[in-house]
């Protein structure tokens, strides 16, 4: 084992200081010399996201003390998309992450702690984990914490991914919700996270595909038996950790983020995850190009199951069938399997022992649901930076579109548009100045997608938007995300009403057909519409906040991700080609 920084002389100020402080916890003057783990709790009372979390500690206590070490519960924000999205028209979301990084730092590097455990919940606790690992470095383990027991699996009539849906449908149509009330008392049956493959599964899955987890950590039903073994068998690959110097990034390199974007492609994950490992890897300093590497793998990564949202298979059913660890397995062919993991070993060696696809829940490669992409990132003139757009498996539907702009610059004005008939079939909806920056913090647009729905438009007009959409819309050609964002006075910021935009998922372009000469005589773009930030947190966020070819991280740290800081100034034809 290397020196512990956490050990300071008994005789100095500092280790006098330690053992007056830590006496009356408990800790005998004899234990101090041994290595001190920061057990990182994302614990609230605000949703059944993390109810469960305070449970977890005494256990994890237990074990890693019982292992020779002193654990030392720490605390973070803690944000739910359902119950945090109130406010600040959710701003405070994708914020919410890069606060948490900063929490763990603070606790962490100020106390000089050795190592990590980050009890991984909700949909931004994950990817703020897996930051914090990348940017302190010191030996860290995540614990995927399990989804919720939901109605939908208990038989009864909805998840609270269905509820959301036909609730957000209810307020457009202005149907009467009384049912829904009553079916919200049935959709979450436990603690958890949500049950469907958004966010906060597909980041689990991540952390395990990136070799940060244990083997066979995701997906995993919330309090199961199968949940406190991943419990117990981190306690001691985080010590195993400790004792052989292994590090985040170690684990955290090119090929382990890669290897993570074949996972999300093969299992048809949230988008989200693109620009939280395109975080991860700047958190760790790793020169790699997440978006490029989604456009350019998802041609040739199979996808191996159909979960909702993207099908009617149940979480429930593809743990039993193996989950990430069976994926890892069948994708072994197409992954960098020398990767180093958490356990020691790499993930080749761990997904020997995994059980094969069943062939119905997971497929081969060989006889896979399907070869299009259910994450389809593009580029173009449009979004020379990248934009994301979210299909179904199997996809049925269109591959193209072509047609002319309608420009608002709010999810209202949009909405207002399907009413008063400002938006026409075969037209391009086109939300801006809600992206990093201008959200801030990427404004939601799921209400306007929503809307289009209810009203018999999403297969009749696409929509784009710097914004970001919930990863159970997958219906229509409707992509988001886009970069450089019309804050930035990029191309989408230039874009007119019957401007001409092409739309093709097919070979992953975003094109607006307007001659370069023409885009760059045209103003530059100002919001119409001021945002209510409060002056606080959000408003130092916008000042800070770096572009999504970054990973929306806070500050530059000159990682060489984007150029000169926004591939984003617009300088006509040869910054956007």
């Amino acid at each position: 084992m290397t020196e512990l920084r956490s050990n300071f002389s008994p005789s100095s100020a500092l280790g006098i200081a330690r053992r007056a402080e830590w006496r009356p916890l408990g800790i005998r003057a004899d234990e101090l010399h041994k290595p001190k783990v920061a057990i990182v709790n994302s614990s609230s009372d605000l949703a059944a996201c993390f109810a469960h979390l305070d449970d977890i500690v005494p256990v994890l206590k237990q074990e890693l003390r019982a292992l020779g070490v002193l654990p030392f519960e720490i605390r973070t924000a803690a944000p739910s998309d359902f119950i945090t999205s109130a406010g600040r028209g959710g701003s405070y979301i994708l914020s919410a992450r890069d606060l948490m990084v900063n929490d763990v730092e603070v606790a962490v590097e100020g106390a000089q702690l050795d190592a990590i455990v980050a009890l991984s919940s909700c949909d931004k606790t994950t990817p703020a984990h897996l930051m914090a690992a990348g940017r302190l470095n010191v030996p860290t383990i995540i614990i995927p914490c399990g989804y919720q027991h939901s109605g939908l699996a208990a038989g009864r009539e909805a998840d609270v991914e269905e509820i959301f849906l036909q609730a957000a449908m209810a307020a457009v149509t202005k149907e009467p919700t009384d049912h829904l009330q009553e079916m919200a008392d049935d959709a979450i049956l436990s603690p958890g996270v949500c049950a469907g493959l958004a966010t906060a599964n597909s980041m689990h899955i991540v952390a395990e595909a990136i070799g940060m987890a244990v083997p066979g950590a995701a997906p995993v039903r919330a309090n199961s038996e199968r949940m406190w073994d991943n419990v117990r068998r981190s306690a001691a690959a985080l010590v195993h950790m400790i004792e052989h110097d292994i590090r985040p990034r170690d684990i955290i390199t090119a090929g382990s983020i890669r290897n993570a974007v074949r996972t999300m492609l093969a299992v048809g994950g949230s988008t989200t995850t693109i620009k939280h490992l395109q975080a991860v890897a700047v958190e760790a300093g790793v020169d790699v190009d997440v978006w490029e590497a989604y456009r350019t793998l998802g041609r040739s990564t199979p996808v191996l199951c159909s979960v909702r949202p993207n099908g009617a298979t149940l979480t429930e059913q593809f743990e039993d069938a193996g989950g990430a660890a069976t994926i890892l397995r069948e994708l072994m062919p197409l992954l960098e399997g020398e990767a180093l993991t958490v356990t020691g070993r790499t993930l080749a060696e761990n997904a020997q022992d995994a059980v094969p696809a069943d062939g119905d829940v997971i497929r081969s490669i060989e006889a896979p649901y399907s070869t299009d992409p259910a994450i389809v990132v593009l580029r173009g003139t449009l979004a020379p930076g990248g934009a994301v757009a979210k299909r179904p498996v199997p996809d049925p539907g269109p591959k193209q579109f072509t047609g002319p702009a309608r420009v608002f610059d709010t999810r209202e004005q949009a909405i207002d548009g399907i009413s008063d008939g400002t938006l026409q079939p075969g037209d391009v909806a086109v939300i801006r100045g809600i992206g990093a920056v201008g959200g801030p913090a990427l404004g939601f647009t799921s209400s306007f997608i929503f809307a289009l729905n209810a009203r018999g438009l999403a297969d009749k007009v696409a929509f784009v938007t710097d914004g970001q959409f919930s990863g159970l819309v997958n219906q229509g050609i409707t992509v988001g995300e886009v970069s450089p964002e019309g804050i930035a006075d990029g191309p989408l910021g230039r874009v007119r009403d019957d401007d001409e935009i092409s739309i093709d998922l097919a070979t992953g372009s975003l094109d607006l057909n307007v001659p370069a000469d023409v885009l760059a005589a045209r103003e530059v773009y100002a919001p119409t519409v001021k945002r209510d930030t409060g002056g606080g947190y959000l408003d130092q966020y916008r000042e800070i906040v770096q572009p999504l070819s970054c990973g929306a991280v806070l500050g530059c740290r000159a990682c060489g991700a984007c150029d000169g800081h926004e591939n984003a100034v617009f300088a006509g034809s040869e910054a956007s080609a």
